[in-house]
């Protein structure tokens, strides 16, 4: 049976190849870096990475592991509210759900902007 700490650093390699991952997917352009698949493994990243920082007593890295999930959790937040808003109407709209997520884009980036 594995040990916990054998689990929390497995979470830790997962996080880290995750977070790697997220970013080669936006630096190619096959993700946007409001969208909700970024930002869903952002706060995972950050949960994961907080798991093994917090095992390690690495508490400055942790401490930025739970900004980092806040960030994340409210860019969530912001993405749930704007497609609440907008719900089926967005699919039957000209432009559907590019539409949509180019609304969501727009809803974060001036959330984050000011």
């Amino acid at each position: 049976m594995p040990t916990l700490d054998i689990i929390v650093t497995t979470l830790g390699w997962l996080g880290a190849f995750s977070g790697v991952g997220a970013y080669a997917l936006v630096t190619s352009g096959r993700w946007t870096p409001s969208g909700l698949p970024f930002q869903l493994t952002n706060a995972g990243v950050a949960l994961c990475l907080g798991a093994i920082t917090f095992s390690k007593g690495a508490w400055p890295s942790a401490a930025a592991n739970v900004v980092w999930f806040l960030i994340g959790t409210r860019a969530l937040w912001k993405i749930a509210r704007s497609r609440a808003g907008t719900g089926r109407a967005a699919e039957a709209a000209p432009g559907g759900r590019a539409a949509e997520a180019a609304r969501t884009d727009t809803v974060l980036a001036g959330e984050f902007a000011g």
